[in-house]
């Protein structure tokens, strides 16, 4: 299926279906749905054990794979979901964070699988959602003590915190509809362009997702180096 089909079928109706509002307990759900898969979204493991196949098992490659195509598949979405016209705020807005969550939660979980996390883990799964805040953020929630640390450290902490659930969880809602609406601020200017607000949309979502997928190869260090 080509990258357009996949918005157009998959990630963009599925904002509109299950997004009348965005709150932290729908970007949560969003996460379990793109890791355990849902409709045209495959489970995040078994879209990791395609892309090792396609590397040859190469778990570095796949990485690059993944982040490749997640790259294009944002792109996708965020030209759809930027486009003037028809398409209300009201809709797009929901429709996009949709978009970005679903995107970056599955590649975010592809790495921490291809790495040797158990996405079955609560403490993985907040570590998935943390790397979609991205490097300044994570780093300055750190510092103001609103963030235990880093995607690594709350991935192999001792214990699950069942607080931090709800933390991370309203903290990536917030930066994610801000991002997403602060980029549709910023294209009321280019309305009467649809495509351009459509251009400028899908480079953003495709620059954001890279940028995720770049931080959680960093943040998620192999941990089958470590098993004896």
């Amino acid at each position: 299926m080509g990258v357009g089909r996949m918005a157009a079928k998959g990630v963009v109706p599925l904002g509109k279906k299950i997004a009348p509002k965005v709150t932290s307990g729908y970007v949560r759900e969003l996460l379990e749905r793109a890791i355990d898969g849902y409709g045209p979204i495959k489970a995040a493991a078994a879209s990791a054990d395609a892309r090792l196949v396609e590397a040859s098992g190469d778990v570095e490659d796949a990485i690059d794979i993944a982040i490749a195509h997640h790259v294009r598949y944002a792109g996708a979405q965020g030209f759809a979901t930027n486009v003037g016209g028809g398409v209300t705020v009201a809709v797009a807005i929901p429709a996009n964070v949709t978009g970005l969550a679903l995107l970056q939660s599955h590649l975010v979980a592809m790495i921490a699988y291809l790495r040797g996390y158990d996405l079955g883990d609560a403490r993985v799964r907040n570590a998935v959602l943390a790397s979609l805040l991205g490097e300044d953020n994570v780093n300055e929630l750190v510092q103001k003590e609103k963030l235990p640390g880093t995607p690594m450290a709350i991935a192999t902490s001792p214990v699950h915190d069942p607080a931090l659930d709800a933390t991370v969880g309203r903290t990536v809602t917030t930066e994610l509809i801000t991002k997403v609406t602060g980029r549709r601020a910023a294209l009321v200017v280019s309305r009467r362009i649809p495509l351009l607000g459509g251009g400028v949309g899908a480079t953003a979502d495709a620059f954001s997702t890279h940028q995720i997928g770049t931080y959680a190869r960093e943040q998620l260090r192999d941990r089958r180096r470590s098993e004896p």
